[in-house]
């Protein structure tokens, strides 16, 4: 048991040390350029991803699924169902302005010719971000 016990305290270790990686990171996002705003964004996914599934194959450790009192399973679907609806407005705000602009853009014939191909029919009955080929 106690290899468990510092594996646990060994993630907990590393997820700090990234929380303060990304907090020195971050710095002056304000100010950044767009480059490094979608680096810092690209790599937030990533830390995500990589954190749920972390997460997810915990909540899978019939080790956890045995011994996890129902009062903290209830704590963290209170917080992630936050993030869950949080991550979800994120998405559907940042999609809809970035629509908009481009509406903009391309009324004002401002659209770069070469992100301009139209896409399939089989694409376009798929619901998702709409990706551009060259």
């Amino acid at each position: 048991m106690s290899s468990f016990y510092e594996n646990l305290e060994l993630w907990v270790k590393k997820q700090q040390e990234v929380k303060n990686l990304f907090g020195k990171a971050e710095e002056n996002y304000e100010n950044a350029d767009r480059l490094t705003l979608i680096t810092l964004s690209r790599l937030a996914f990533h830390q995500i991803e990589r954190t749920i599934e972390a997460f997810d194959n915990w909540l899978k450790d019939p080790m956890i699924t045995v011994h996890m009192p129902r009062e903290i399973l209830v704590e963290l679907w209170s917080r992630l169902r936050k993030i869950l609806y949080e991550l979800i407005d994120i998405d559907i705000e940042h999609t809809m302005k970035f629509a908009e602009h481009l509406k903009n853009l391309e009324n004002k014939g401002l659209i770069n010719p070469l992100f301009t191909a139209r896409l399939t029919s089989e694409e376009e009955r798929k619901p998702r971000r709409p990706t551009v080929t060259i």
